[in-house]
C-alpha cells in the first residue's frame, strides 16, 4: 500500500492495487494510513463499495473489507449506525458484536408468552441479534416489529399507570355548579354548533366534579377552538 500526503499536508491518500481472476482494481482510502497494517501480500480479502472507472482504471473509494474466512463487513447485511467524533462503523459493529457474544442468549424476556404468541413476535434474544445483524431483511422486519411493539406497549402502560395514580390519589378543583356556561355562550357573537355545545357540556360536567379532568378539545380549522385555554381543573 502506498500513502501520499497532499501538498497542504491536511490529507493522506492511501492506494493499493488488488487483483482476482477477472481484473485488477485500485483501492483508495482517505486519512486512514493505519490500514497499511491490515493487508499482507498474497492473502485474500473481500471488498465492498461503489465501483467506478477513471482513466480506464477500475477504482473503489473507501471500501469496507474482510479477510477471507471472516464476515464482519461483507457478504451479509451490515448495520449502519449514527457516528460521532472519530468512531467508525467498523468500531461500532465490533463493539456490538462483542456485546452480543457476552450476553449470548441470557437477556430476560420482558413480554408474557401469550403476548408473543398472539402477536407473532420474536423473543427478546432473537430480536436483539436480528436487529443488529439480521440473517435476512424479513428477519430484520420481524425484529423491528417486536422491539417497536414492546416500546409502544411500555409507553401505553406507563401512561395508564400515571393516569390511574392521578385519578385515585389527587383531586382537581371543583367548580361551582351554580355558575352556568350558558350565560357566557349567550353573549357570543356567533352560534355554536350542536357538536360544540355537546363538547362544552361534557367539559362543564368534568369541571363540576372533583376528579382531575384529562380531556383534549379538538376541532377543525375555523372552529374557533384557538381562543380556548386550559383551566385549573385540567
Amino acid at each position: 500500500m502506498q500513502t501520499i500526503t497532499t501538498r497542504n499536508r491536511k490529507m493522506k491518500i492511501s492506494k493499493m492495487i488488488v487483483k482476482d481472476d477477472t481484473d485488477a482494481c485500485e483501492m483508495i482510502w482517505y486519512n486512514q494510513p493505519y490500514l497499511k497494517q491490515s493487508f499482507h501480500m498474497g492473502e485474500e480479502y473481500y471488498f465492498f463499495g461503489k465501483v467506478t472507472k477513471k482513466s480506464g482504471h477500475i477504482q473503489m473509494v473507501s471500501p469496507v473489507f474482510d479477510k477471507n474466512g471472516i464476515q464482519s463487513n461483507t457478504g451479509r447485511i451490515v448495520p449502519i449506525y449514527p457516528l460521532t467524533y472519530n468512531i467508525s462503523q467498523n468500531q461500532i459493529r465490533k463493539v456490538i458484536e462483542n456485546g452480543l457474544s457476552l450476553v449470548k442468549d441470557n437477556l430476560q424476556e420482558s413480554l408474557p408468552e401469550y403476548i408473543l404468541k398472539e402477536n407473532k413476535l420474536l423473543e427478546i434474544n432473537s430480536a436483539t441479534k436480528q436487529i443488529h445483524f439480521p440473517s435476512s431483511f424479513e428477519e430484520f422486519e420481524k425484529a423491528r416489529k417486536r422491539l417497536a411493539f414492546e416500546e409502544l406497549l411500555t409507553m401505553q402502560l406507563l401512561l395508564l399507570n400515571l393516569k390511574n395514580k392521578c385519578t385515585k390519589k389527587e383531586s382537581g378543583i371543583q367548580f361551582n355548579k351554580n355558575v352556568k356556561m350558558s350565560d357566557v355562550i349567550n353573549e357570543l357573537p356567533f352560534r355554536l354548533t350542536g357538536a360544540q355545545l355537546r363538547a362544552l357540556e361534557d367539559i362543564d360536567k368534568d369541571m363540576e366534579s372533583d376528579r382531575i379532568m384529562n380531556r383534549l378539545l379538538q376541532g377543525d380549522v375555523g372552529s374557533r377552538k384557538n381562543n380556548s385555554s386550559n383551566n385549573s381543573g385540567i
